[in-house]
């Protein structure tokens, strides 16, 4: 099964995620299939870019959103380009 889930990146203190799709058994950093997009909680507002459409594309395919990952994508469609989260 697919995930669409957070894997962070970054250093200590300063996270950053970025939003991709995955198989469910690996590991969050292991090997993706495809990064739609990021997500930088650190600035103010937090910064989230998502590939709405590549998003909408992996769900039709069967892929499944973490909640964390549904929250984001909600509020991005709900607010432009640049949402807070």
């Amino acid at each position: 099964m697919l995930k669409i889930r957070l894997r962070r990146e970054g250093s200590r203190n300063h996270p950053f995620f970025r939003v991709a799709v995955s198989d469910s058994r690996r590991t969050p950093n292991g090997r993706v299939i495809e990064i739609i997009g990021h997500y930088d909680p650190k600035v103010n507002p937090a910064r989230v870019q998502i590939d709405v459409e590549k998003y909408d594309a992996w769900v039709a395919k069967g892929a499944h959103a973490s909640d964390s990952v549904r929250s984001l994508v909600r509020k991005l469609r709900k607010g432009g380009t640049e949402a807070e989260a």
